[in-house]
C-alpha cells in the first residue's frame, strides 16, 4: 500500500504544516493550484512509511526542518524500516535507547578505508563491507590480511587476494574479499608490535557454551581465548576457562617464547597468562596457569577500565582515570621516563603511577612513546622524541606527560614507531588527520621529511572516521558512529587554562586567555633564527599546522605559501595539495 500511495501523492499539492510552524504563509490568496493538504491529515504510519524510503542523510535533514518532522523522523518506526532496508539479514536490533536507529546508523556509516604508502597511485580506497556485519567496532591489520569485530560479536576476516580490473588486467587488491571466522566474539588481540610481519597468530577472546557436568541438563557459556593462524584462519589452539570468570579484554606482551596475555575481568582485575607461539601449531595439549596479576594484588581497590600493551610495556586505565605503567625492559623506560633511577630488573611487574592533572579517558602507546587524552580533550605526549614524534614542536624526549597546547579533543590518538596520528574534528564538522614524527616510507602523507609538530596530513578522512591504525605499508581508517557513545569532554575550568592572566579590577580591556600573544611572539622568533628563506617558508608551514584554525583557512595559507615557495625559485614545488 505504502509504495502504490507514493507517486499519488505526488500528483497534489501537499501542504507542509505544524502547530509550531503555523500554516503556510499567502496559503489563501494562491488560486489555480488545487486546495492544499496538510501532512498532519494523514496517519502517522503512512507518513513513517513514506520517510523511511529516503536515504539517511536525507531524513536527518528532513527532521531539522519543523517539529512535526523531527517527531517523524525520530520514530523508531522509520529507523527499523531502515535498518531492515540497510541490513536485511539484521535479526535484532541490538541494545540501548533507542535500538533501531543505533542500528540503521551503525549500519550506514560503517566503512574501512585505507591508502598505501608506496606505489604510483596515492589515493584512499574503501574495503569490502560484509553484508552481515553489525556495524564496525574494532579492526585489526595483520601480515597479509584484516580483521573486523562487529558490535553483535562476529569477527570477519577481510582477505587481499589477486582480482581482475574492468580492463581484464590482474591486480592485488587489499580486503577485497571476506568470510566469518568465528561468532560470540569479545576482543581480540596479535603481536604488539607496530610491524605486521611478526602478527602470525591471532588471539580471539570468545564466549562459548560448554556442556554441563554430568548428573546436570543444560549447557553453560564460558569464556575461552581461541588462536587462530592470521594466513589462513585455521584454529591451532583454545584454552577455556571456568564460568564463573567473565573477560571483556585481551591483549598481549612480550617475545614469541614468553607470549604473556593479559585478561581484563568484568570486575576489573588482570588476569595473565604465559604460551609458547612457537609450540601452538603442534599437536599436543599443555596446561596454562591463569594468575592474577600484580597490579591487581597490590592495588586490589584497584578497578581497571582498560589496557594497551606493546611488546615491553603495558598501560592499565582505571575507572577513576589513572594511569599505572608497567616497563619490562630498561632500555624501553630510560627512553619513557628519562632515568633508569627506579627500574628494578628482578621485579618487572611493579606498577608505577604517573601523576596527571586531570582523569584520562584513553591512550595509546607506542615502541618507546605514548600518549593521554584527559576529560578536557588535552593531549600528553611522554617518552623518545628522537623523530619528533611527540609533537612538542623539539626533539627533546619527555620524561613525563607533557602537553601538546595547540590540539585538542581529539577522535583518536595512535602512536606507532617513531611517528604519531591525530584525528580531529573541526569546528565545522570535517574531520581531518594530524601527524609528526618521521615521514620516511610516505607514513606522513604529504610531509616526507617529517614534522617535529603536529601537521595535516594530505589525504582525505571519512566523514565518519573514528579509529585508526598505521602500519609499514598502509593507513587505515575505521569508519563507524555510534550514537550512544560519542566522547564528551568536559569544559576546562578557568582557573585550569594555562596562560589564564588573574583578573583585574577595573581592566576594561579583553584579556587573553590562550596566551596567543606570546605564541605569536615565540613563532617570530623561531622564523627569525632560521638562515634561509627556504627555512622560514618551511618553518611558516609548521606554525600554520600548530594554529587554531579552521580546515579551509589552514589549506588557504598552506597554498599561499606554496605559491610564494615556488615564485621564489627554490625548494621545488612543495607537497601536493590535499586529495579532493
Amino acid at each position: 500500500m505504502g509504495e502504490k500511495a507514493v507517486p499519488s501523492l505526488r500528483r497534489r499539492r501537499v501542504k507542509r504544516s505544524c502547530p509550531s510552524c503555523g500554516p503556510e504563509p499567502g496559503g489563501e490568496e494562491k488560486k489555480g493550484r488545487g486546495n492544499p493538504i496538510s501532512f498532519q491529515l494523514f496517519p502517522p504510519e503512512l507518513v513513517e512509511h513514506i520517510v523511511s524510503f529516503l536515504p539517511v542523510r536525507d531524513v536527518v535533514a528532513l527532521g531539522q526542518t519543523c517539529h512535526y518532522f523531527h517527531e517523524v523522523c525520530d520514530a523508531e518506526g522509520v529507523w527499523r524500516r531502515i535498518c531492515r532496508r540497510l541490513s536485511p539479514r539484521l535479526r535484532e536490533q541490538g541494545s540501548g535507547v533507542r535500538p533501531w536507529k543505533r542500528a540503521a546508523i551503525l549500519n550506514y556509516t560503517k566503512g574501512l578505508y585505507f591508502q598505501a604508502f608506496g606505489g604510483r597511485r596515492r589515493c584512499l580506497s574503501k574495503s569490502v563491507a560484509p553484508l552481515l556485519a553489525h556495524g564496525y567496532r574494532r579492526f585489526l591489520p595483520t601480515k597479509d590480511h584484516v580483521f573486523i569485530l562487529d558490535y553483535v560479536g562476529t569477527l570477519f576476516f577481510l582477505k587481499n587476494a589477486l582480482v581482475s580490473s574492468t580492463l581484464g588486467q590482474i591486480q592485488w587488491k587489499r580486503a577485497c574479499r571476506y568470510v566469518v571466522l568465528c561468532r560470540g566474539a569479545k576482543d581480540f588481540a596479535s603481536d604488539p608490535r607496530c610491524d605486521t610481519v611478526y602478527r602470525k597468530y591471532l588471539y580471539v577472546l570468545a564466549t562459548r557454551e560448554q556442556p554441563g557436568v554430568v548428573g546436570t541438563t543444560g549447557s553453560r557459556a564460558c569464556d575461552c581465548v581461541e588462536v587462530y593462524l592470521q594466513s589462513s584462519g585455521q584454529r591451532v589452539f583454545k584454552m577455556t576457562f571456568h564460568h564463573s570468570m567473565s573477560f571483556k579484554q585481551i591483549v598481549l606482551v612480550g617475545q614469541e617464547t614468553q607470549r604473556a596475555l593479559l585478561l581484563l575481568t568484568e570486575e576489573g582485575k588482570i588476569y595473565s597468562l604465559v604460551v609458547n607461539e612457537t609450540q601452538l601449531d603442534q599437536p599436543r595439549s599443555y596446561t596454562v596457569q591463569l594468575a592474577l596479576r600484580k597490579v591487581s594484588r597490590c592495588l586490589p581497590h584497584l578497578r581497571v577500565a582498560c589496557m594497551a600493551s606493546n611488546q615491553s610495556s603495558t598501560l592499565y586505565i582505571t575507572d577513576q582515570g589513572g594511569v599505572y605503567f608497567e616497563v619490562h625492559t630498561p632500555g624501553v623506560y630510560r627512553d619513557l621516563f628519562g632515568t633508569l633511577q627506579a627500574f628494578d630488573p628482578l621485579d618487572q611487574q611493579m606498577p608505577l603511577a604517573l601523576s596527571l592533572p586531570a582523569k584520562i579517558l584513553f591512550c595509546a602507546l607506542g615502541y618507546n612513546h605514548l600518549g593521554l587524552v584527559d576529560e578536557f580533550g588535552r593531549i600528553f605526549m611522554q617518552g623518545n622524541n628522537r623523530y619528533g614524534q611527540l609533537g612538542t614542536g623539539d626533539k627533546m624526549d619527555r620524561g613525563e606527560p607533557t602537553q601538546v597546547p595547540y590540539l585538542q579533543c581529539p577522535i583518536a590518538l595512535w602512536c606507532g614507531l617513531n611517528h604519531s596520528l591525530v584525528l580531529s574534528q573541526g569546528s565545522d564538522f570535517s574531520k581531518e588527520l594530524l601527524g609528526c614524527g618521521c615521514g620516511a616510507g610516505g607514513r606522513l602523507p604529504g610531509w616526507p621529511k617529517g614534522s617535529a609538530s603536529f601537521v595535516k596530513l594530505h589525504i582525505k578522512v571519512p566523514l565518519c572516521a573514528c579509529s585508526l591504525c598505521s602500519t609499514r605499508e598502509c593507513l587505515y581508517m575505521l569508519s563507524s558512529h555510534d550514537i550512544e557513545h560519542n566522547p564528551s569532554y568536559r569544559d576546562l575550568p578557568a582557573s585550569r587554562v594555562v596562560g589564564t592572566p588573574e583578573p583585574s579590577l577595573g581592566a576594561g580591556a579583553p584579556q587573553d586567555p590562550g596566551g596567543a600573544a606570546r605564541a605569536c611572539e615565540e613563532y617570530l622568533s623561531q622564523i627569525h633564527s632560521c638562515p634561509t628563506l627556504q627555512d622560514r617558508m618551511e618553518k611558516m608551514k609548521e606554525i600554520v599546522g600548530w594554529m587554531p584554525l579552521m580546515a579551509a583557512q589552514k589549506d588557504f595559507f598552506w597554498e599561499a605559501l606554496d605559491m610564494l615557495q615556488r615564485a621564489a625559485g627554490g625548494g621545488g614545488p612543495g607537497p601536493p595539495p590535499p586529495e579532493s
